[in-house]
């Protein structure tokens, strides 16, 4: 299935350029099925080629993440939980983003969106929850910067070979997430020390 939507995806993005991954990526982050694993590293690709600039292709994808996550966020706080609950895979993957937000607080929206299986769902709970817009907005956006400059940057590194990067992007993701959670660890045991 992967294949087929590569094979699909790869002429339409190299055809609408930053337009279209603004548009995909406001898909996927709207809880549209669209992978990010192949809209971002295929626009590094481009950008190996030089048919693409390196920051406008993670600012299309950062901007698509934070208009599909608003279009989340908004669902989730006007519509509420109950009609999720009857879609089972929307479901489970909601009641898991809750179990994290409610873990982390409002830094569960700026890890989740580096988290596997709750990247794109995050910002239902986060509307559910009443967080606040600026401050969704805020994590939003910061959680979305490294998560698209990372895919560019491997689809620029890996060139030709770059639908490589969706076999080892769960790894990745799993280390980027340890990192950020041992910093706030961290951070939280010295301000306890010091207060």
């Amino acid at each position: 299935m992967i294949k087929a939507v590569v094979e699909a995806l790869i002429p339409i993005i190299r055809e609408g350029s930053y337009p279209l991954i603004f548009i995909l990526m406001t898909l996927e982050s709207a809880l549209i099925p669209i992978p990010s694993e192949v809209v971002m590293p295929f626009a590094g690709f481009l950008v190996h080629l030089g048919e693409m600039d390196y920051w406008l292709a993670v600012a299309s994808g950062v901007l698509g993440n934070l208009a599909g996550s608003l279009i989340a966020y908004w669902a989730g706080l006007r519509v509420g939980w109950e009609p999720f609950k009857r879609i089972p895979l929307v479901k489970a993957k909601i009641e898991h983003a809750e179990r994290f937000m409610s873990r982390y607080g409002e830094w569960a929206v700026l890890l989740g969106r580096v988290t596997p299986a709750i990247r794109t769902v995050i910002s239902l709970p986060a509307g559910m929850s009443g967080m606040g817009l600026t401050e969704f907005v805020v994590l939003t956006v910061l959680g979305s910067i490294p998560w698209n400059a990372a895919l560019v940057y491997s689809g620029m590194v890996l060139g030709e070979h770059w639908e490589i990067i969706s076999e080892y992007l769960d790894i990745a993701a799993l280390l980027i997430v340890a990192t950020v959670l041992a910093y706030l660890l961290i951070a939280s045991l010295r301000r306890g020390r010091s207060g």
